[in-house]
Formats: structure tokens, C-alpha cells, sequence
């Protein structure tokens, strides 16, 4: 398949720079694959789809403020790094720019000279290897003061409140980027959800900058994925085992979580309590082994998770729903509206 069977045509100002207040008043398309339906809702509707039985998979991944602004020690010049791998002994691999500022042995300090940092490495993606410094029990607590969340390049508004771009069940920390598909969730519609005899599991993927990594081949099958890092618990795996078995749908919340529990089926044939890196791609002519319906949000043009949406539903209808959602004012990206698709 062709990268450009992916394509739609998007207005710039149906890109929402700003989440919604509150949270779950977004739209919501719902695609029904039975009936091929599409109705237009609000997110609060959600819990109407759901049935008692089901269970709802969620990623409880945290994001770090990965995002700072670094003063070069000898010539006061502004550098922007993103920390992109904790690996470990306070090394972390970042993106620089402007690049050619931070050479080797370059030495940089953030927020008044809270946090320092000397290049060690530059590896052959561009990306440098630096070691950091700091007086606090860790850097995550530093990077709370002088960090900026890492938003998309699309969204250009400040983000007045961090926590936006976080979901209120987020816990561990690492994530680049929101798994944004559960941004619409409040405590209020969890309770609900759960009230209604829905039961939730976590699992953790931590979202790598390469989400928004474009698909460069014109064949889609010689893209390279990026890698990230995911967990799946045990009483999950139990949760997600017992509900097939009782005849329940397995729901995921964003393309993270499908990726998550599709990972694992296809390396471990079986849903299991699962540590590891995956890079799988998923894209139309895939069989899914363990998700029955997805929430999402709206992604870009040509990306890999239009493909992996095309793949649970149809290309052609799901570029329909598309071309709907910009007729209808539908916000997109990020901080945009979602689709439900079961």
C-alpha cells in the first residue's frame, strides 16, 4: 500500500491549539463496523456504548516536562533540548537544537543553575548522549521546575496548565508525548464507567517522540518503526483472559494501548504479565488478536496510526469519517476531538 492512500486533506484551524473545558465535552464520532453507521456524540456518551462485562484498557503512563532550555557555559548561547531515554546513572539521550551548539564535552546549566548537564556523546541519528547534575533526591523533581511539557510542533498556544496534558489516571512516569485518546476521561466518567459493571486495567507504554516521526517510504511496508517500552501487570492480563472467556469486549483507550496488547499476543500467543520494547506496526491486512473496539482521537495525514485505525475498521470508510469529522468542525490532534469505533 501506498503512503498517499493515507492522505486527507486537513484546515489548519480545525488543529485544536487548546484542550476543551471541560474535558469530556468533546465530540465523539461513533463507527459502528456492524451496522456501518457513524453518529455524532459527546464524549459523556461514552458510557452508553459500554456494556456490563467489558473491560477498558487504559495507558496510565505519565508525562515527563521533558522540554529544556539550556544556557551553553561559555558562551551564554540558548540550546532547546528534549529528553528522550532515561538510561540510567542520570544519562539521558536528548534531541539538541540548534545541534552544532552541543558538541562534545559542551558544558550547559538550566533554570539558574538548578540542573547542568555535559555532552558525553552524539550518536549517528544526531541525538547527543549528556550527563546530568543536580542537587534534589532525583531529576524528575527538578524537571518539575524548570521543564516544559514536550507538546507536538502543531500545537503552537502556551499550555497554561501542565496537567492538561496529562490523564488524570496518569502515574508512571516517561511518556514524550499524552496518549491523548484518555485526555477525555474525568474521575466522574471512571466512576461511572465502573458503576455500570465495566471493569478497567492499566498498562503502561511510555509514548517516544517517534509517534510523530513522519512515514517517509512511498510503500508503507519499508517504514521503520520507532521502539517503545510498555508493561502489562498481571491482574491485566488475568482481567483481559477472564473477560474474553465470559464472552465481554476488550476496549482500548488510544492507539498506545492497542499497540500494548497487540504486541503481546503476537510475540507471546497468549495475553500474559509482559515487560518489554515493541515496535510493531500495524496497518490494513492485520488480524487483531486481542482489542474488539478503540478510542481515538483524530491523527495526521499518511501516519502510522490513520493506518493502524484503517486497519481495525476500513480505509475507505474510515477516510469517509474524515472527510465528515472536517465537514462537521471536528477539532483534531492532540487536544482534539475522538472516534469510537466497535
Amino acid at each position: 500500500m501506498k503512503k498517499s492512500d493515507f492522505y486527507y486533506d486537513l484546515p489548519k484551524e480545525l488543529i485544536a491549539q487548546t484542550p476543551i473545558e471541560p474535558r469530556d465535552h468533546s465530540k465523539m464520532m461513533v463507527l459502528s463496523r456492524k451496522n456501518e453507521t457513524v453518529e455524532h456524540k459527546h464524549f459523556y456518551d461514552f458510557i452508553d456504548y459500554l456494556n456490563p462485562g467489558d473491560c477498558l484498557i487504559l495507558n496510565n503512563t505519565r508525562v515527563l516536562p521533558a522540554r529544556i532550555y539550556g544556557v551553553k557555559k561559555d558562551t551564554g548561547a540558548i540550546v532547546e533540548f528534549l529528553l528522550l531515554n532515561n538510561l540510567g546513572n542520570d544519562k539521558w539521550e536528548c534531541i539538541t537544537g540548534p545541534g552544532k551548539r552541543a558538541k562534545i564535552d559542551t558544558e550547559f546549566t538550566f533554570g539558574d543553575g538548578i540542573l547542568c548537564c555535559k555532552i558525553e556523546e552524539v550518536l549517528e541519528n544526531g541525538n547527543r548522549i549528556a550527563k546530568f547534575s543536580y542537587n534534589a533526591s532525583n531529576i524528575y523533581e527538578v524537571l518539575d521546575k524548570v521543564g516544559e511539557m514536550p507538546l507536538p510542533h502543531y500545537i503552537t498556544e502556551k499550555l497554561e496548565d501542565k496537567e492538561r496534558y496529562q490523564t488524570v489516571y496518569s502515574k508512571e512516569l516517561g511518556s514524550a508525548a499524552a496518549p491523548t485518546a484518555g485526555l477525555h476521561f474525568t474521575d466522574e466518567i471512571i466512576a461511572k464507567i465502573e458503576e455500570k459493571g465495566i471493569k478497567i486495567g492499566y498498562v503502561t507504554l511510555h509514548v517516544g517522540i517517534g509517534t510523530f516521526r513522519p512515514v517517509k517510504a512511498e510503500n508503507i511496508e519499508d517504514h521503520e518503526m520507532h521502539s517503545e517500552h510498555y508493561h502489562i501487570p498481571k491482574e491485566t492480563a488475568d482481567l483481559i483472559n477472564e473477560t474474553k472467556k465470559n464472552g465481554g469486549r476488550v476496549i482500548g483507550v488510544g492507539t498506545t494501548c492497542c499497540r500494548t496488547l497487540e504486541s503481546v499476543m503476537q510475540s507471546q500467543g497468549e495475553m500474559k504479565e509482559f515487560d518489554d520494547w515493541t515496535s510493531i506496526f500495524i496497518y490494513p491486512g492485520y488480524k487483531f488478536k486481542c482489542i474488539d473496539a478503540l478510542l481515538t482521537n483524530f491523527h495526521l495525514p499518511e501516519s502510522t496510526l490513520i493506518m493502524l485505525v484503517s486497519a481495525l475498521y476500513d480505509r475507505e470508510k474510515v477516510l469517509d469519517a474524515y472527510k465528515t469529522a472536517v465537514q462537521e468542525k471536528y477539532r483534531f490532534f492532540s487536544f482534539g476531538d475522538c472516534m469510537f469505533i466497535y
